[in-house]
């Protein structure tokens, strides 16, 4: 066990710590188990034992050799890694990576209900200005949304800019003003302090996460989730880049002949500057 405060090392990094120590059966098991990361959360002792063509017992001893109780101890790991968005697993089909697309696509679709998608494009399009949030693999959802609110509408700029902090981004923002903030699972530690400081400031925020997501938002943001459970070792943000298109051409339509006049002049600069083909 770590100190407190530190999540356990995962069964992969005991396993590359331990296996010059292992015996050749302990060796076989271990190999198995790191060839089916993503399926250990439904395995029990005797089915690694059997697929791995060694005894129950020697996967006991292994599971202990590697710090773990027993099977459910291994099992509860294995989910607990999963919820956290740590890669493990080995590719799926081709075909089981679409249909788990699809399906994390529908999910979305279904949390969008009961007006939430309007209520959020309502805030977007209201802002004197927006701040578009993401840290770390969220980073790459916000910046792409960014581009797309960029032609709906003036004053949406990215956050963090490179090489600046977070504090530096969001001074000055108050209730007229709006911060989309996306964070999906391996959030930095200090994702709940800036969502609580906003809330703090009276700053409206729409709060993109993904579903079971545990922390607590201000009163009266807007929630959204999507889907990034996936086949293979790495979260997936398909559904993610789809919300980015549906809240940008919703914000576009709310800003009516404002938007239209926008985009236009946009589109005119393009050709002005030769800046596409």
């Amino acid at each position: 066990m770590t100190g407190r405060g530190s999540p356990d090392p995962e069964i992969r990094v005991r396993i590359d710590a331990n296996y010059g120590t292992l015996t050749p059966q302990e060796a076989r098991a271990a190999d198995f188990i790191l060839d089916h990361l993503d399926d250990l959360a439904v395995y029990s002792a005797t089915e690694i034992a059997s697929s791995s063509g060694v005894s129950k017992a020697t996967v006991s001893r292994l599971f202990r050799r590697l710090g773990f109780a027993d099977a459910q101890e291994v099992r509860e790991h294995a989910r607990e890694l999963r919820l956290r968005g740590v890669p493990v697993g080995a590719p799926g089909s081709l075909a089981a990576h679409a249909a788990a697309e699809h399906e994390a696509l529908e999910r979305m679709l279904a949390g969008l209900g009961d007006g939430l998608l309007e209520a959020a494009a309502g805030v977007v399009s209201a802002a004197a200005e927006v701040v578009v949030a993401g840290f770390r693999n969220s980073y790459p959802v916000a910046l792409h949304l960014r581009e797309q609110l960029a032609q709906a509408r003036g004053a949406v700029r990215i956050a963090p800019a490179p090489g600046q902090s977070v504090g530096e981004e969001l001074a000055g923002l108050g209730p007229s003003d709006a911060v989309v903030l996306i964070g999906f699972r391996r959030r930095p530690a200090g994702f709940d302090a800036v969502l609580a400081s906003l809330g703090t400031r009276g700053v409206p925020v729409v709060l993109v996460v993904e579903p079971g997501w545990r922390g607590a938002a201000p009163a009266g943001t807007v929630v959204l989730t999507c889907p990034v459970d996936a086949v293979g070792a790495f979260d997936s943000y398909a559904s993610a880049m789809s919300l980015a298109n549906l809240l940008a051409t919703r914000v576009l339509a709310r800003q009516g002949s404002a938007g239209r006049a926008r985009v236009a002049a946009i589109t005119a600069l393009y050709g002005e500057l030769g800046e596409l083909e």
